[in-house]
C-alpha cells in the first residue's frame, strides 16, 4: 500500500520520484505510441479496416463525453477523452504487476484540481470574470461563502471517490492472491481490475462532465 520512491533525481538536495510518477510516465508512453502508430496513413476513402475500428472506438468515446457536457461544451471533449482513457489504463495496470497510480492519493488530487481549474476557466470563459464572481452569489448572496467552500468540496470529492474506490480493490486483490489459489483471484480481477477500474474512471469523466456543463450554462 505504501508509495515507495524508484530513484531521486539529484537536484535541490534530492526530489524523489514515486512508483506513481513512474507508472504514469509508462502509461503516457504507451498511449503517445499507441495514438502515433493507429493514426499513420490515415484516409479519407477506402479506409482500412483499422482505421475504421479505431474511428470507431474514438467516435464512441466523444459521442460519450459529448453527452454529458452537452453542444456548448465540445471544446472540453478532447480534455476529457484523454483523462477517460488515462484512468481507465491507470486503473487496470495491476493486471500487468504494476500498483495503480491511482492507488496513490498525490495522483489522484492532481486529477481533481486539474479538473476543477478547467471547470472554473470554462466559466470564466462564458460569463467573463464579472460573471464569474457573480455566480458565487447565485441563488442568494447569503450563499457565497458556501459557493466558496464548493471550489474545495468538488476536487476533493473527486479525488477522495477515485482514491478510495482504487485503493479498495487493490486492497481486496492483494488479500485475495495471498489467501486462496491462483485461479480466484483471477476470476475476481475481472471485476475489480477491469469493470470497477473501468467504472471509477468513468465516473470521475462524468463527474468532472456535469460540473463543466453547470459551469457554462448561463442563468436566465
Amino acid at each position: 500500500m505504501n508509495t515507495e520512491t524508484v530513484f531521486t533525481i539529484p537536484v535541490f538536495g534530492g526530489i524523489g520520484v514515486d512508483e506513481g510518477t513512474v507508472v504514469t510516465w509508462i502509461i503516457m508512453a504507451v498511449m503517445i505510441a499507441a495514438a502515433a502508430l493507429l493514426t499513420r496513413n490515415l484516409r479519407v476513402d477506402h479506409i482500412s479496416k483499422k482505421q475504421a475500428a479505431v474511428e470507431a472506438f474514438v467516435t464512441k468515446l466523444e459521442g460519450a463525453v459529448t453527452g454529458i457536457l452537452g453542444a456548448d461544451g465540445e471544446r472540453y471533449v478532447p480534455y476529457l477523452v484523454t483523462v477517460l482513457v488515462y484512468i481507465g489504463f491507470a486503473n487496470v495496470v495491476g493486471v500487468f504487476g504494476f500498483k495503480p497510480p491511482t492507488k496513490d492519493l498525490n495522483v489522484t488530487l492532481a486529477l481533481a484540481v486539474m479538473s476543477i481549474v478547467l471547470v472554473q476557466a470554462a466559466s470564466i470563459r462564458k460569463r467573463r470574470v464579472g460573471g464569474w464572481l457573480k455566480s458565487f452569489t447565485k441563488p442568494l448572496a447569503i450563499v457565497t461563502p458556501f459557493n466558496i467552500l464548493d471550489l474545495v468540496t468538488r476536487p476533493l470529492s473527486l479525488c477522495m471517490r477515485l482514491f478510495g474506490n482504487v485503493l479498495g480493490a487493490f486492497v481486496v486483490m492483494v488479500l485475495l492472491e495471498s489467501a486462496i489459489p491462483v485461479a480466484i483471484p483471477a476470476v475476481f480481477s475481472l471485476y475489480f481490475d477491469f469493470f470497477d477500474g473501468f467504472l471509477q474512471a468513468y465516473v470521475f469523466v462524468f463527474l468532472t462532465g456535469v460540473y463543466i456543463k453547470e459551469a457554462i450554462e448561463l442563468s436566465e
